[in-house]
């Protein structure tokens, strides 16, 4: 049977001055090596072969040269032509493999031309390898980024929301031991105060108006005590809307509710902000994975990864400068996400340190029952001025029908008492551990980060997978690579020598995730600052309109030392004030403490006008 090299042929020759001796190399270590790329070995010649020879003039007719017959294995041929005078001899070499008809070293698009243990189909399929090869490692970097801080995310998350849990417990198991019936008949109040601070952690501004919120919390709770202190006398509701309208001017509750709601505002913008930003990092990772290597770049990793296969060197490693050419030339998008990440990482770091300090969540929500009582102290100290005045603005009331006077404390037997809060003790929670904890490991995570994708071409070209030394594949043989190495970025791969790349052609999902990272640094940013940027409820949270700003608006060292503040002398605007610190507020504490037995001893009074 005759058959024709149509696609691939292998030719070994030497010019001798009678009779060429046929010289050829053994592809038995590439077909190993082929083979266990789960490739069919008999894809592999046997023997590698001149794949690129022209014969000088006075050539036999191609008739005569190239046609031979055989099965599977191998043929050889001599032919004789003459170069002047001189006699030469070629030795053929053919090979047929179950009946197909290839040529060893013809025509190969990435690899060197000459001799070759690949034909044309053998580098397509390594050129499909090298595009795996490539992601693969990139990939591995990338899930372990995303595993990382998907999990602290979960921590965080898991952690604020059982302090919420805890804080709603520890107030309602301390106010039904002290009030007893008194707190039952009124518990829907602070249900619903935990419900909104809730809801507020978990979708913020756009839906609860913290500053609202805590407002009606603290209307509501005077209205109830008011009547409480006020039982002899009989009010509409209209009357106790007049009440509520000069709550702030009356200030029943001292400075507790300022306080609270500053500590609020900055803890809970800060725990949202940073739970937000520790959800992005997988999701940015995430998008910029689907980034796919252009043709180029396959092109580049087929020829750095296979080509030393095709000249029998299986074990050739590139040599480090070159991978880290053609690594830097295939992610040129993903390393100028580097400067807007650092930036977005180092707005984290910063918010990381409020968390740690003015900011702490946990010292906010762990006693708020305690500043709760401290404000209903206050009420039962000041009540006969708050009475007074409101008497004086909204009218003198009528007074009740078949009022009963108080009990001595003795007839009542209320001995309850608060407990006292210690700022060492930390809540049980899922996560196990406390926030200052949670803090001190993210941040190291956080460091560890920068410069993620600008060193991704060094981190890969690592290891096993390049050669030291000048015993390196350069791209074309083994020895030292002599190109330059470019800089990280698009802009600098103008020049790249292994890959080729469009530097007016930004990547669009990457530049989408700049943009992303640049929009929540400014949140973080605010949030350093107590102040919240927020979305429509209609818009999406990646969409830059309908932004507002809230919060305290502290940007000064003062927010660093002491979140306990003094009343300012008038009402100013609460979203951008600077309170300076309060020196007296320990010894706000310390009257508060001196309050309890007071509050205890008003409130039996009280309690047979709740039967």
């Amino acid at each position: 049977m005759m058959f024709v090299f149509s696609t691939v042929y292998t030719l070994a020759v030497l010019f001798l001055s009678t009779k060429a001796e046929p010289k050829s190399k053994s592809c038995i270590e590439v077909r190993a090596a082929y083979s266990s790329k789960g490739f069919n070995v008999n894809d592999v010649p046997n023997k590698g072969v001149h794949g690129h020879f022209h014969l000088p003039p006075h050539t036999p007719p191609p008739h005569q040269r190239t046609q031979c017959e055989g099965r599977a294995g191998e043929r050889q041929r001599e032919v004789t032509y003459f170069m002047g005078r001189l006699k030469r001899t070629v030795v053929v070499v053919a090979q047929r493999t179950n009946g197909k008809q290839w040529t060893a070293g013809a025509h190969l698009k990435v690899c060197p031309q000459g001799y070759s243990c690949c034909t044309l189909e053998m580098e397509e399929k390594l050129s499909q390898q090298s595009h795996s090869d490539l992601k693969a490692p990139v990939s591995q970097l990338s899930y372990n980024l995303q595993s990382t801080f998907k999990q602290r995310h979960s921590h965080f998350d898991q952690f604020f929301r059982e302090l919420l849990d805890n804080a709603e417990r520890s107030l309602n198991d301390m106010f039904v031991r002290t009030y007893g019936l008194m707190y039952v008949q009124n518990a829907e109040l602070f249900k619903h105060f935990f419900q909104e601070l809730k809801r507020y952690y978990m979708s913020g501004s756009g839906a609860v108006n913290l500053d609202s919120m805590l407002s009606e919390f603290w209307e509501d709770l005077l209205e109830r005590m008011f009547r409480l202190v006020n039982v002899q006398y009989e009010f509409s509701d209209a009357y106790m809307e007049c009440v509520s309208r000069h709550t702030e001017q009356l200030k029943p509750f001292g400075d507790v509710p300022r306080k609270l709601r500053l500590q609020l505002t900055r803890a809970f913008v800060a725990a949202r902000a940073f739970t937000r930003g520790l959800a992005l990092i997988p999701d940015v990772v995430s998008k910029v994975s689907t980034v796919s290597a252009s043709p180029s770049c396959v092109r580049a990793a087929m020829k750095m990864m296979y080509c030393p296969y095709c000249s029998g060197q299986v074990a050739l490693k590139p040599c480090q400068n070159y991978c880290i050419n053609v690594m830097r030339g295939c992610l040129a998008n993903q390393a100028d996400l580097d400067t807007e990440w650092n930036n977005f990482l180092d707005a984290m770091l910063s918010l990381a340190e409020r968390l740690e300090g003015p900011f702490n969540f946990e010292s906010v929500m762990d006693p708020i029952d305690v500043k709760i009582s401290e404000a209903i102290m206050n009420m039962q100290e000041n009540s006969m001025q708050v009475s007074q005045k409101v008497f004086q603005g909204c009218g003198q009331p009528k007074p009740g029908k078949g009022t009963r006077s108080g009990r001595s404390v003795k007839e009542t037997g209320f001995t309850g008492r608060f407990r006292p809060y210690s700022p060492d003790a930390r809540p049980t929670t899922a996560a196990g551990t406390s926030l200052d904890r949670l803090t001190t490991d993210v941040k190291k995570k956080l460091k560890n980060a920068k410069k993620f994708w600008s060193t991704l071409p060094e981190t890969v070209c690592a290891g096993e997978r390049i050669a030291g030394g000048d015993d390196c594949w350069n791209g074309t043989a083994k020895s030292r690579y002599e190109s330059v190495v470019m800089g990280s970025g698009l802009a600098n791969q103008v020049s790249n020598p292994d890959v080729e790349v469009d530097i007016t052609k930004p990547d669009g999902v990457i530049r989408s995730q700049i943009a992303a990272l640049k929009e929540v640094t400014g949140w973080l940013k605010a949030a350093h600052s107590g102040n919240e940027i927020f979305v429509d409820p209609g818009e999406d949270d990646e969409d830059g309109s309908g932004r507002e700003e809230s919060g305290s608006g502290c940007d000064s060292p003062s927010c660093d030392q002491d979140i306990y503040f003094s009343t300012p002398p008038t009402h100013v605007n609460p979203r951008l004030v600077v309170f300076p610190k309060d020196t007296a507020g320990g010894a706000r504490v310390t009257r508060g403490s001196a309050a309890l037995a007071l509050c205890g001893l008003t409130l039996a009074l009280l309690a047979p006008h709740w039967r």
